[in-house]
């Protein structure tokens, strides 16, 4: 007999469909043979899936057993094909019947017993699952809170092969599991942090709220110990709470990673992620002989801050600038490329030179000129000019460490970051753009008109700093940001002033 049913196959990020055809045929000597471009690790599900039906109170076929996983060209991966091959050994050997295998689709690892084992990408699955125009889709257990965040889709949970043989056969029914998107986020979406746990740093914060309300990158330079990397981690306390459309993009991500925490189905908080400055290329921006995604791309929708800048590899830096501009990564092989998304907001931190009192009045430096410049130059211009704003983070003082005041709280910027926010939804509505720091040139010169005097003092920067093509649209940029957050309708020559301040210091410090 013949048996088909319909699964998924994970390719990067995203679900393919694949049909699992299960052929039982007579035969002297048993044998499973599995084709269709398994990896190692769906060529080995056969002798799991021959204990869990054994272990289950079935019958493993004495016969031959073909399983074809289609289309054959597509490479399978990942053990997910277990209860589907499963369920079509069943079907095929006579020993049961479903008319249900046409409308909904399986996924799940299977462990010896015939319980089910958690797959990954199971959000991608079920986006997939309704786009194919089927019912429902069965899963895991522990997936049935992650794929229920797909809407009009049936979301079955099984907990072993028994069930799920049951709920086909029509011997149980199983109620879909409800979407708990409102209690997602209202149970995640909390931070512990806070700005006002940095004393001091106004200045900082200040810039912050500048990069955050127009999604600009930003650098902070200051001696060890002033507070960037605690300005940082605090930052995703102030960016807008996910959108549903963001949530699951980046859970997307994640799900595919098998990096979603137990008990949360759904990314609620905007991603941080800082990693070590000992990170590959592939690391960062995502790799492997099956592409998968790097760092930048699990900071979709947030931040990624890299500390000690400097002290990463120049190669591996260098690979950010393509993302920064494209806000996708693509990973190009040769039978295929696979692409990513990567729109984030960078976050820089570094001393002023290796032993990091360079800037610090209350210190001595004892770094020569040439030490100086072997550390300066790991960061290359076209990377620093991709940077919007660069801010010196100076040591805090005494007075502000002891003083009982708080500084200014993440609610205070939130509130400031989510009225200029609005000014750009309104202003980029009909348009593929949200956020100041995406305008291209043609919006920039539709959205950013400077008078006469902003015109005389663009003139001036760009020629006294040498400032670049894409250095002087960065001020555009961030000069109507600024103008956002002051509720202006134009950009005025203050605003213009602070944005051309935030392009200074870079050419103070690697002169």
């Amino acid at each position: 007999m013949l048996a088909k049913l319909k699964t998924f196959s994970l390719v990067g990020i995203e679900a393919e469909p694949v049909e699992v055809e299960v052929d039982v045929s007579p035969v002297a000597m048993p044998k499973t043979i599995l084709v269709g471009l398994p990896e190692a690790a769906v060529r080995e599900s056969t002798h799991r899936v021959g204990r869990a039906l054994v272990n289950s109170g079935f019958e493993r076929p004495a016969d031959r057993v073909v399983i074809n996983l289609a289309p054959a060209e597509l490479p399978k991966q990942a053990a997910s094909f277990d209860l589907p091959m499963s369920l079509g050994i069943l079907a095929a050997s006579g020993q049961i019947e479903s008319d249900k295998f046409n409308d909904y689709a399986v996924v799940g690892e299977l462990a010896l017993e015939g319980h089910t084992r958690p797959a990954k990408g199971v959000l991608s699955m079920a986006i997939a699952a309704k786009q194919c125009g089927l019912r429902g889709l069965v899963v895991p257990r522990e997936n049935a809170g992650e794929a229920a965040v797909v809407q009009d889709l049936d979301v079955i949970a099984v907990e072993s092969l028994t069930q799920a043989v049951a709920f086909f056969t029509g011997e149980i029914e199983i109620d879909p599991t409800p979407s708990r998107l409102d209690e997602i986020f209202e149970e995640y979406s909390k931070y512990d942090e806070d700005f006002s746990d940095v004393r001091g740093q106004e200045v900082a914060k200040r810039a912050i709220t500048i990069a955050a309300a127009g999604s600009h990158n930003i650098l902070m330079l200051g001696p060890p110990g002033s507070g960037k990397t605690m300005l940082s981690k605090r930052i995703p306390t102030v960016l807008p709470t996910l959108s549903p459309s963001e949530s699951i993009e980046t859970t997307r991500i994640y799900s595919a990673l098998g990096r979603l925490r137990p008990g949360q189905p759904l990314m609620a908080r905007r991603p941080f992620r800082s990693p070590h400055h000992t990170i590959s290329e592939a690391g960062l921006v995502g790799g492997g002989s099956t592409p998968t995604p790097g760092e930048i791309s699990m900071a979709h929708n947030g931040v990624l801050f890299l500390d000690e800048l400097p002290e990463f590899n120049r190669r591996t830096l260098e690979v950010l600038r393509q993302p920064l501009e494209d806000c996708v990564v693509t990973i190009s092989r040769a039978l295929n490329s696979t692409t990513f998304p990567a729109d984030f907001m960078l976050v820089a931190a570094l001393n002023p030179c290796p032993c990091g009192y360079r800037t610090d009045p209350r210190r001595d430096c004892n770094c020569t000129p040439p030490q100086i410049e072997r550390y300066m130059s790991k960061i290359s211009g076209p990377l620093l000019d991709r940077i919007d704003i660069h801010v010196e983070v100076p040591a805090a003082e005494y007075k502000e460490l002891s003083s009982t005041m708080l500084g200014t709280s993440s609610a205070t910027i939130r509130e400031q970051v989510a009225y200029a926010r609005r000014a750009q939804a309104e202003r980029f509505r009909g348009l593929k753009i949200m956020y100041n720091a995406q305008m291209s040139s043609k919006q920039i010169r539709e959205f950013c008109k400077l008078d006469s005097t902003g015109m005389n003092l663009m003139k001036t920067s760009v020629n006294e700093m040498g400032l670049s093509a894409r250095a002087h649209d960065k001020v555009l940029r961030v000069s109507r940001t600024i103008a956002d957050l002051e509720g202006s309708k134009s950009i005025l020559f203050e605003h213009l002033t602070e944005a051309v301040n935030y392009r200074q210091l870079d050419r103070q410090i690697w002169q």
